[in-house]
């Protein structure tokens, strides 16, 4: 009962100068709602990440043409063959599955007056299994398609919409750079990427009819691979690096003309990229605490030496040095508290607009609110210790003088 007063007094006391009690806790609200916001970007970015190697592929690893950490693929990078993918087929153990595609990430898709750019892919019937993707209607692409030179093609949802509307795409006929193809499938929806592309603004055509027919190449641009057992993944993945350095004839100091993406890979990256920001986040975060703290401080000595007559006065009427050191702690952490209560709603707010009005993943959870609670009272304590301890020091006969 007799800390409930001595709380409800301290309240009282702030209440009683707001504009003091606001830059006191503006501080706590502007690190708070920093350390909110980070903390969500970070829940945001870890499940992107996972999202990702969803996407990716848990048991899959890509042979890039072209060499580069994060180049985007270049169809003008000749580094890659159906030969390479031969080899790492034949040559590397327990391989579910070795894929080669030929690609372009532009090509005109004409029906009648219909015209759309799409993106192309030479496959292998093994693509459907590799990539878990397969014709939602007609059918897809076969080993008698490949080795026939077929001009058979599978469309994504997007080029059916675009092309079609609501008709049906099965056995229509459509042009890529004026060679006419007959649609015998059309792929199930996938959406968009984690990255914000659109997935099924796609069509793929046999291998060998994407190499001879439409792109007029002899090499491919990656190679999707995938593995019976993620744990021999990294083994496997310096088997197919020494593989392709040997048939490339590549030794060091040259650079590889070929690189390779695994779901370990694109969290490292992602991971990095996140790691980073959150570095200077966080930073910034506990700047502004620092500074809040400081403030609290300082306008709190202040508040002291101003109220030396209320605290001479309080111990001539029965007030301990403690209930003084009380008041004034509580007064510092009512401060801090209510600047954390502001700070992790104005943070939530920050994330719901950044979610809304830009693609930055956020995630918001209760975790950053516990976190926010630990680092207010931690701040109200150490930058509320001094001033209290000196007000509890003043005696009480000059105090009242």
């Amino acid at each position: 009962m007799r800390m409930r007063r001595i709380v409800w007094q301290g309240i009282r006391a702030l209440s009683e100068s707001k504009t003091r009690t606001f830059f006191m806790m503006a501080g706590t609200i502007v690190g708070i709602a920093a350390l909110t916001v980070i903390m969500a970007l970070g829940r945001g970015t870890e499940k992107q990440v996972m999202r990702r190697v969803k996407t990716f592929g848990p048991r899959a690893i890509m042979l890039i043409a072209g060499g580069g950490k994060n180049a985007p693929p270049d169809m003008s990078v000749t580094t890659l063959t159906l030969d390479d993918a031969r080899a790492v087929r034949e040559q590397v153990k327990d391989l579910e599955i070795v894929t080669p595609m030929a690609w372009r990430f532009r090509i005109n898709v004409k029906h009648d007056a219909n015209q759309y750019q799409a993106v192309l892919w030479g496959v292998e019937p093994s693509w459907h299994e590799a990539w878990d993707w397969y014709a939602a209607e007609g059918e897809g692409i076969t080993d008698e398609d490949v080795a026939t030179i077929a001009r058979v093609c599978v469309i994504g949802q997007t080029i059916k919409r675009e092309l079609f509307g609501d008709i049906d795409a099965v056995g229509e006929r459509i042009y890529l750079n004026k060679v006419r193809f007959t649609v015998k499938g059309v792929l199930a929806k996938k959406g968009t990427s984690p990255m914000g592309s659109d997935f099924d603004n796609r069509i793929i055509i046999p291998i060998t009819t994407a190499m001879r027919r439409v792109l007029n190449v002899d090499y491919v641009g990656a190679i999707r691979i995938i593995t019976r057992n993620p744990k021999l993944m990294p083994q496997q993945i310096k088997e197919i690096r020494a593989l392709i350095h040997a048939r490339h004839h590549i030794t060091p100091p040259q650079e590889d003309d070929f690189r390779i993406a695994s779901p370990v890979s694109i969290a490292k990256m992602a991971r990095g990229t996140s790691r980073t920001l959150s570095i200077l986040l966080v930073a910034l975060a506990g700047l502004s605490l620092l500074v809040g703290g400081v403030v609290l401080m300082n306008i709190l000595l202040i508040s002291v030496g101003e109220r030396q007559k209320e605290i001479g006065l309080r111990r001539a009427v029965g007030a301990t040095r403690g209930d003084i050191l009380s008041q004034f702690l509580a007064e510092s952490l009512t401060v801090t508290s209510s600047g954390m209560v502001l700070g992790s709603g104005l943070g939530a707010a920050v994330t719901l607009i950044l979610k809304q009005a830009t693609k930055v993943p956020v995630g918001l959870s209760s975790a950053p609110f516990a976190l926010s609670l630990a680092f207010a009272l931690l701040v109200g304590l150490f930058f509320g210790i001094q001033p209290a301890r000196k007000a509890a020091a003043l005696n009480p006969v000059e105090a009242l003088r």
